[in-house]
């Protein structure tokens, strides 16, 4: 090589290396390199091949070739007889034809370059730095010849810069697949979903936002693992991905997922995409002999009547979410003005009863339990109460919707189980007799999986028996999810000796083949039915059925809401032992509980026992 050709080379890198550098994009960097090394050697042909990961042949850049020639090789396999750049990039070694009309190579593809005028062709892969082969690099010939000693710089030359510039290229997008995508689903990421949303509504085209939770994602992870949750979220997004074209999902991260669903009109069409979903994820996911029937929840809004631009529409979206994982776990809620007011009331909610947590102001009532006959208290049922800045004391109500969130429900519950073990080692300490206290727990305390360690450990600290404690849970909290996690966790409950009550009996998911399936000692009668008593003959009929099977189960009975002798006689007459309710004592703070323990607690026959309730 002469001097001046070794400054043209020096030239010619160093111009490719600044379109590197400036971020060009691959293309035009190839579209450079060929067109500068055919000016090097005039009467060459030069083409770049990109290899795809499935061993395809795919044009980046020919120059001086037409259009047509380029279409014919895209998707073409590389193998042993694919011409020069396919054999070349198959064998991972340089491939010289010097007579393509003859060379078995070109058997199957001479007739798309001989019409050309070329003759020969010499190819060489690209590789990276892992040594797969990534491109190939030609020189196509108007003669049956190969290379010299110019061309042979003027090749090894392009060949490293493209290599480079593929090395470039491929950070470049590995950035923007962090920065774009999700790792571990490869969806996009929240970054991306909000571009998307962007552009969405900068079309101004009816479309709709699903948003997705995984269904107690939590404890998949905290009983099999990180690995089989993180399964268990690349399926769902799979199948999520995979239903429908007009959906696009993006995963914004944990449990989350954001869909947006094109073409999207009305109320029924939204309703679709949601139930498509629904139906998609549906399925056992398994990892080694691990298995989960997954289940997710949707809230949904229409771009236009739920939100007019990108903040107010994923807000309204996730009003819905929220709405439908306390009402509809496991289905779909769509947006309506009333959740905005209720949401936000709640959020008021919450924040108030966080500040009486804070503030020591979340105090414990008690209601007493009575025997029917006698009309004395055997046992109570402790409420939480919370006494308001300006001295007034708000009953349960009030404050009830603050409990669905999970957080305040386990700080709550923490306060009044201290509170409640204090009072009952100070009813022991005067010698007050009574059997037990009932305490209401919700699923929120059953989530983060220590309910029983709490529990244990508060009574011990203030030396009280666990055969005090009746631990109530209603149906709701039995059968709100799709597990066996509050049916574990109470069984393990009663085995450390506490009792267990299946509160407000016949009302919502109310059936009779869950006191076969759940771990019940009591029953406690809603008092919606003990209202109707006597001008019901129906409730008549259903109070007095669950009776006899709570007697024929051994299990034993309360009736809850009694405020007339009437109902109080009909109960009995039916069988039923033990009742709670205006008519006998509202619920009361400590003191007075202490005072009413005094009056009425069960009396011990001369053998120092109590009559079984």
């Amino acid at each position: 090589m002469v001097p001046g050709d070794t400054g043209l080379l020096l030239r010619l890198q160093t111009e490719v290396l600044e379109a590197v550098a400036c971020g060009e994009p691959l293309v035009a960097v190839a579209d450079l390199l060929c067109r500068r090394a055919e000016a090097l050697a005039p009467g060459v042909v030069c083409t770049i091949l990109s290899i795809d990961g499935e061993g395809r042949l795919r044009p980046l850049a020919a120059p001086s070739l037409p259009l047509a020639y380029s279409s014919a090789i895209d998707g073409l396999s590389i193998g042993p007889q694919s011409g020069s750049c396919g054999a070349a990039a198959f064998h991972n070694e340089p491939v010289i034809v010097t007579d393509i009309g003859s060379d078995p190579l070109w058997n199957d593809y001479r007739g798309l370059v001989e019409p050309l005028g070329l003759r020969a062709c010499w190819s060489s892969p690209i590789s990276d730095h892992d040594g797969r082969v990534v491109a190939t690099f030609a020189f196509y010939y108007r003669t049956c010849r190969g290379p010299d000693a110019l061309e042979r710089s003027i090749v090894q030359t392009c060949v490293h810069l493209c290599a480079i510039a593929i090395a470039h290229e491929q950070v470049r997008q590995r950035n923007h697949r962090l920065a774009y995508f999700d790792a571990l689903t490869g969806l996009p990421n929240r970054g991306h979903f909000n571009e998307l949303l962007d552009r969405s509504i900068g079309m101004a085209e009816p479309f709709g936002l699903l948003l997705v939770d995984i269904d107690h994602l939590k404890l998949v992870n905290d009983t099999v693992g990180h690995v089989f949750g993180d399964r268990l979220i690349s399926a769902v997004a799979a199948r999520i991905a995979d239903c429908h074209p007009s959906l696009t999902a993006c995963r914004l991260g944990g449990d989350e997922f954001a869909v947006l669903v094109a073409d999207c009109h009305d109320d029924a069409a939204l309703q679709d995409a949601a139930s498509r979903m629904l139906a998609a994820v549906r399925g056992l996911v398994q990892v080694g002999d691990q298995t989960i029937d997954p289940h997710i929840t949707i809230g949904g809004a229409l771009f236009g009547p739920d939100g007019a631009d990108g903040p107010a529409l994923s807000q309204n979206a996730d009003f819905a979410l929220y709405h439908a994982k306390e009402t509809r776990r496991g289905g779909y809620v769509r947006f309506t003005p009333g959740l905005r007011t209720s949401m936000l009331e709640r959020a008021t909610m919450v924040r108030s009863v966080d500040s009486a947590l804070a503030e020591r102001r979340m105090i414990v009532h008690y209601q007493p339990i009575v025997r029917l006959d006698t009309a004395e208290i055997v046992g109570l049922e402790a409420l939480a109460r919370m006494r308001m800045p300006d001295g007034r004391i708000a009953a349960a109500g009030e404050f009830h919707a603050a409990m669905a969130d999970p957080r305040i429900a386990w700080q709550l519950t923490g306060q009044m189980l201290t509170q409640i073990a204090a009072d009952i080692r100070h009813w022991l300490d005067l010698g007050l007799v009574f059997q037990h206290v009932g305490v209401n727990v919700t699923t929120g305390d059953f989530q983060r999986g220590d309910l029983e360690t709490r529990i244990v450990e508060t009574f011990e600290r203030a030396g009280v028996d666990l055969k005090h404690i009746v631990l109530e849970v209603n149906e709701a909290v039995y059968v709100g999810g799709n597990d066996q996690m509050v049916p574990h966790a109470v069984s393990a409950l009663r085995q450390r000796g506490l009792l267990v009550a299946l509160d407000d009996f016949g009302t919502g998911f109310a059936s009779l083949t869950h006191l076969l399936s759940f771990p019940v000692d009591i029953i406690k009668i809603d008092r919606s039915f003990v209202a109707r008593l006597g001008s019901d003959r129906a409730s008549d009929v259903v109070v007095g059925s669950i009776i006899d099977i709570a007697r024929k189960l051994d299990m034993k009975l309360v009736a809850e809401g009694i405020e007339t002798p009437e109902q109080a006689r009909i109960l009995s007459e039916l069988g039923c032992v033990m009742g709670q309710g205006y008519l006998y004592a509202r619920p009361t703070s400590r003191d007075d509980t202490t005072r009413l323990l005094s009056l009425f607690a069960q009396k011990l026959d001369a053998a120092g026992t109590r009559r079984s309730a």
